[in-house]
């Protein structure tokens, strides 16, 4: 007994580390599908960028790890700026086909010049010293690094609630998602805040590739191997939603995680049909609106 309440403890906190950073990088594409109605299948490709340049911040330019962390957050927020001017917002109009045949084509070309760049093999991010021993929490020693995503990641989560909920430009956000037409005709300017709203999350997609760099480590196909986990865990949520993604994700990282550790032969069946049986009973998602 005493052995499954241990192995039980270490699931759930592993898990709980996991989806601390699918959160992370779905949360901006659960924002950013929901207010503009565009099916970005290229968003892994933005945690895949902030992956590769904390790696490369750090061991191309001795940036320390938290100065490397912010820095390739940023950085990627900045171009995918630039880019959704120059490509995103010339489909907003467009059919979903041409939508999926865009973002797919941009996973292509993302994942050529990361093997071009990277080569083919799994890279990490190096840890500082600081984040390579053990905590002591509860009688019990858990990795620092996982406790040090968990609570990044925590404090990420309120910051991002906190802003979105309580300021004007979260206010609106949430009335573009509610209803686009009716922002428009108040005065809101919805294509900069398209372009604010796409920032954001593409940042935290950055965000959270690079502070999870260590748990899924980059690789050139990274935005088609997380691919389906991301469209899970907003589709789990629901679309244009905080708290969904944030059950979803959660579900999503402890479930895939006991699997993986109870019945690894399996692999991550149950959570395909768990999702599955999910979206039969709320196609909407947990907390999605039926449209």
């Amino acid at each position: 007994m005493e052995a499954f309440l241990s192995s039980l403890v270490s699931v759930a906190f592993h898990g709980l580390a996991y989806g601390m950073i699918l959160y992370a990088i779905s949360v901006g594409l659960s924002v950013t599908m929901g207010l503009m109605g565009f099916v970005n299948l290229a968003h892994g490709v933005f945690a895949m960028a902030g992956g590769y340049l904390m790696i490369t911040l750090m061991l191309a330019f001795g940036l320390p790890w938290l100065p490397a962390l912010l820095a390739s957050c940023l950085i990627v927020a900045v171009f995918s700026m630039l880019l959704e001017k120059a490509l995103y917002s010339r489909l907003y109009a467009a059919g979903e086909l041409e939508q999926v045949l865009f973002t797919i084509g941009l996973i292509f070309i993302a994942v050529a010049v990361a093997r071009l760049a990277y080569g083919p093999n799994p890279l990490a991010a190096p840890l500082p010293s600081y984040l390579k021993g053990q905590l002591s929490l509860g009688g019990r020693s858990f990795p620092a690094y996982r406790v040090a995503v968990i609570a990044t990641s925590a404090l990420l989560i309120a910051t991002l609630w906190i802003g979105l909920e309580r300021t004007r430009w979260g206010a609106m956000v949430r009335a573009a998602v509610d209803n686009r037409a009716m922002a428009q005709s108040v005065g809101i300017d919805t294509a900069r805040l398209f372009t604010l709203t796409f920032a954001l999350g593409s940042g935290l997609a950055a965000l959270g590739g690079a502070l999870g760099a260590d748990l899924m480590a980059m690789t050139p196909t990274y935005p088609f191997e997380q691919l389906v986990y991301f469209l899970i865990v907003v589709a789990i949520g629901g679309l244009g939603s905080l708290r969904g993604p944030f059950v979803g994700a959660l579900l999503i990282g402890i479930g895939d995680t006991a699997c993986k550790y109870w019945v690894p032969e399996l692999g991550a069946f149950f959570v395909y049909v768990a999702t599955i049986a999910l979206l039969l009973w709320k196609p909407a998602g947990l907390f999605g609106r039926h449209v």
